[in-house]
């Protein structure tokens, strides 16, 4: 299966009209996944054969704006989505700051073979724009970790800890890219000058980059069923946990705390019993679902 990643900020008038449509074209081709459409943009990861990721891409492109697209492809060896989603939102990554325009000012691009001399710069501070749970397991040497729970709260914990970035140099980076165009546009708006972000995000650096040259530390976490890959975009033994929806490295399955489908360590005082009965039961017909040799919906990790 060919997995790409993909968005492209570009004004859509009335995205509900693209919707019909672009999921016609993913279910006659064969193709699943999540795709966000908002009038900012689109965004999103799809999974199919490669004839269906290129009908799919062929359509994506022939929207407005949309002819220049560019996307991260890697494989994997199953389908890694139980279905299509089509889904119309406000915003296509969610930062909750209606004021920046990522269509607007937004940091200098660096590509991946570029990136290792930037970072490596005393004068730059590296910033982790993703959550807290992807940057567990793995992100760059030296990388400033906001810990935010949810993208929605990195432009208050920029507020809270600015100070610490005064004559420093700015660099981002995030997953695909997508966190970054809204990031450094936000800083941009903040009045910080030289900001700069990973073109392509990790996964094109995990893709170009050789692992004896990288400063990459880990797997990174990516949202589909293969849960983490690393150089080469390899698949990493990551799994998810169905509750809280985070990364589990094998030890933590290990754990006391561990119950397939419906808790792990991170999340184990987090859940009611009535939630946990909840997710029995979901485990429960994902597993029926498997024996039939069918896909069941709750299999189907969140989008970025």
């Amino acid at each position: 299966m060919i997995v790409a990643a993909l968005y492209q900020f570009t004004p859509f008038p009335d995205p509900a009209v693209l919707r019909g449509p672009l999921s016609a074209v993913c279910e006659a081709n064969g193709v699943r996944g999540t795709l966000l459409l908002a009038r900012e943009g689109i965004n999103g990861t799809i999974a199919g054969p490669r004839a269906g990721i290129d009908a799919v891409l062929a359509h994506i492109r022939a929207l407005p704006g949309c002819a220049e697209l560019e996307w991260k492809e890697s494989t994997a060896a199953e389908m890694p989505f139980g279905r299509m989603k089509v889904r119309l939102k406000r915003e296509i990554v969610t930062m909750g700051q209606p004021d920046v325009d990522p269509l607007g000012a937004v940091g200098a691009y660096v590509d991946p073979a570029d990136w290792n001399d930037l970072i490596s710069s005393p004068d730059v501070a590296v910033i982790d724009t993703r959550n807290d749970y992807e940057v567990a397991i793995g992100t760059f040497a030296g990388a400033v970790d906001p810990a935010t729970d949810k993208f929605r709260d990195f432009p208050a914990w920029w507020a809270e800890n600015k100070h610490r970035f005064h004559n420093k140099r700015i660099a981002m980076f995030c997953t695909g890219g997508i966190r970054c165009e809204k990031s450094t546009a936000f800083l941009k708006q903040e009045g910080i000058d030289e900001v700069y972000h990973l073109k392509g995000g990790i996964l094109k650096y995990l893709e170009e980059v050789p692992e004896a040259e990288s400063l990459w530390r880990g797997g990174c976490f990516v949202f589909d069923e293969r849960v983490a890959v690393g150089h080469g975009l390899a698949q990493l033994p990551y799994t998810l946990c169905r509750a809280c929806r985070r990364p589990l490295a094998e030890a933590d399955t290990a754990r006391p705390e561990y119950e397939e489908g419906v808790q792990c360590h991170q999340c184990v005082d987090a859940y009611s019993e009535a939630d946990r009965a909840r997710f029995r039961e979901r485990q429960r017909q994902m597993q029926l679902a498997e024996a039939r040799g069918a896909a069941h919906i709750g299999a189907d990790a969140r989008p970025e």
